[in-house]
């Protein structure tokens, strides 16, 4: 993974999370946030992390946001925060934006005033539950945009001892396996004629349409 070089706007529990991660990722990361005891406390969680108001446009611009990769708003209370933050980072030039949105209404705004992609951590996370839920097949499901996804599932007793060019899984069913792990080692490229392992684990893309026959 190319390092990058992150800023993450507003410390709240999604933001705080989302930082650590990425900061954990090996990522360059710069939180801000105008609570000195988070601050504090991300000295040791972050690249760098500065006590700033993100409702005053000279405190936003003194971040340095210009020589970022992407600019996480992360605030989810304080709208017209949110606005200016998104405002400053596109007019400053940096490529990409995301911002943290509960509402459509919100959403809407956001992406009026720049922002590049809106996320919605509650109903992501809802969608995600559902899907791992509804069925024993998808271990863990990742939301791509409106017509692909990725979804983690075991290899299915039928598919045992063959490769994946026996079963020509993307021909047949949708499905492109794209990586496969076997507990506890890190995933890997999948060799296309190799014998497939109860213990393994295939990271898939597919279209959503095709998530029905995963059930």
């Amino acid at each position: 993974m190319e390092k990058q070089s992150i800023a993450v706007l507003g410390l709240g529990q999604f933001g705080r999370s989302l930082a650590e991660g990425l900061y954990d990722l090996g990522m360059d990361v710069l939180v801000a946030d105008h609570d000195e005891e988070l601050i504090a406390d991300f000295a040791g969680k972050s690249t760098v992390a500065i006590r700033a108001d993100l409702s005053e446009e000279d405190e936003i611009k003194a971040l340095g946001l210009q020589s970022m990769d992407m600019v996480i708003v992360a605030m989810s209370t304080d709208l017209a925060a949110s606005i200016l933050c998104v405002s400053v980072a596109k007019e400053l030039g940096v490529p990409f934006v995301m911002a943290k949105a509960s509402t459509a209404r919100r959403a809407s705004i956001l992406r009026r005033v720049g922002a590049d992609r809106i996320i919605d951590p509650e109903k992501e996370s809802g969608i995600r539950t559902a899907h791992v839920l509804a069925s024993p097949n998808i271990l863990e499901f990742f939301d791509v945009d409106e017509n692909l996804c990725l979804i983690e599932m075991p290899v299915q007793p039928d598919w045992l001892g063959k490769s994946l060019h026996e079963l020509d899984l993307r021909r047949r069913r949708g499905f492109n396996v794209i990586a496969v792990r076997r507990a506890p080692e890190a995933w890997a490229f999948v060799d296309p004629e190799k014998p497939l392992k109860e213990e393994e684990t295939l990271l898939v893309a597919m279209e959503k349409k095709a998530l029905r026959a995963v059930q």
